[in-house]
């Protein structure tokens, strides 16, 4: 490939997603994601609250994102059901502005063993036919080892997540 073009390619992708560690320390960290789409707001918030069109197999517990659930309501479970009538909770909604905004709260994946929790906000903002869609996820708590370096790890994971929720909300 060319040099130019590779640089070309590179530019476009940084300008359809952002991620970055924002702040880590011993006691938490916060991460944010964002991205441009084209699809409509309705639309993303359609998919966004069904997790089993969108997350990432590797990132369950059952190996399979169609045994997820999202009830996008105050005190709503994100959960997940597992075999021989297991279920895990990922984390529990606390706030609900249909089509703009979705909390929640919980430690996602490996953090749920640690005394930390998670608040988990995405925000979906109409812009120019489409919308511009924030993740922030602050991670905090009591644990005996320094959480900062578990930072770019989760944040890699939320870039993944947010990288499959903008193809989900732009396939036809």
């Amino acid at each position: 490939m060319r040099p130019v073009l590779v640089f070309v390619v590179v530019m476009a992708l940084m300008a359809s997603a952002r991620a970055e560690v924002t702040v880590a320390g011993p006691g938490g960290f916060t991460v944010m994601e964002s991205f441009h789409t084209g699809a409509s707001p309705e639309k993303l918030w359609a998919v966004l609250v069904t997790p089993a069109r969108w997350w990432d197999a590797e990132h369950t517990w059952s190996a399979n994102p169609a045994n997820l659930t999202l009830d996008a309501k105050a005190g709503g479970c994100w959960c997940e059901t597992l075999p021989k009538g297991g279920s895990a909770q990922h984390m529990a909604v606390d706030f609900v502005e249909p089509g703009k905004t979705l909390r929640m709260r919980g430690a996602l994946g490996p953090l749920g063993t640690l005394a930390v929790t998670g608040v988990m906000g995405i925000a979906i903002v109409p812009e120019g036919g489409g919308a511009v869609v924030t993740l922030s996820y602050q991670v905090g708590g009591f644990v005996p080892v320094d959480l900062a370096p578990l930072a770019p790890e989760v944040d890699a994971v939320l870039s993944t997540q947010m990288t499959r929720l903008k193809a989900a909300a732009e396939a036809p």
